[in-house]
């Protein structure tokens, strides 16, 4: 149990490296519009969800009806159901409890690694899950508190560059997938009906239509059929 649960701490260290630049330029964004230091880690303790953060904070400052922003938030994260319709064949012996703490935690690394885990045969225990949570859970809110604090002295965090950050992010999740079935096709399918979406609808929906094109196309299209092995007694090239 106690292995699990370092193994978990281990596994999740170079993910908080790649998300303290995320957590501060949330914390700055936060006290940019209006947040107090205090609000920001408060968000990022109960919320934890960088990018709805980032929505959210943005609509908070231009005073956007509460039910707007609910929606937009709820736009972004509506990946987070498909994340736990894939993750949840490998977490079924969890309490309910446990789950519920689980799907708090469920990030986009969380679900990586988690699937990753269970599609490779290797038990997806409470105890790795909360290790590798908790290093990602803690920096996020201490990170995001300290990007609050200094805020004030970064400015504005587009002129810096730090707005290109969650695209790059984003991208490095999606890059850990390359070698699925139909992976190209299902990419390009979503960045396109993203980009119309974007267009017609709007941000930030387009976010979840592109991905819902993606999940919809993996579904139809067969996944490539592996080699078939050596009959009995057939010489190997």
């Amino acid at each position: 149990m106690n292995s699990d649960f370092t193994e978990g701490l281990r596994g999740s260290t170079p993910i908080l490296v790649s998300t303290i630049p995320f957590a501060a330029l949330f914390g700055a964004i936060a006290v940019s519009n209006g947040q107090t230091v205090a609000e920001a880690t408060l968000m990022s303790a109960i919320v934890f969800a960088g990018a709805s953060q980032l929505v959210g904070i943005e609509l908070f400052g231009h005073s956007v009806p509460l039910w707007v922003i609910v929606l937009s938030i709820f736009a972004v994260n509506f990946r987070h159901i498909l994340y736990s319709a894939a993750i949840t064949p490998f977490i079924a012996h969890f309490s309910p409890l446990q789950k519920a703490v689980s799907f708090f935690l469920l990030t986009d690394p969380q679900f990586a690694q988690t699937l990753t885990r269970g599609e490779t045969g290797r038990r997806v225990s409470f105890a790795w899950y909360m290790g590798f949570a908790t290093t990602i859970y803690v920096g996020w809110v201490s990170v995001s508190a300290i990007g609050a604090g200094f805020g004030r002295l970064i400015g504005n965090p587009a002129a810096w560059g730090f707005d290109v950050l969650l695209p790059i992010y984003f991208m490095g999740l999606v890059l850990g997938f390359r070698k699925r079935s139909n992976f190209l096709a299902v990419v390009f399918v979503s960045a396109v009906v993203s980009v119309l979406a974007q267009q017609l609808v709007g941000s930030p929906w387009h976010v979840s239509i592109g991905a819902l094109a993606g999940v919809i196309l993996a579904a139809l299209l067969p996944p490539k059929a592996a080699a078939a092995p050596a009959a009995e007694g057939e010489d190997k090239p």
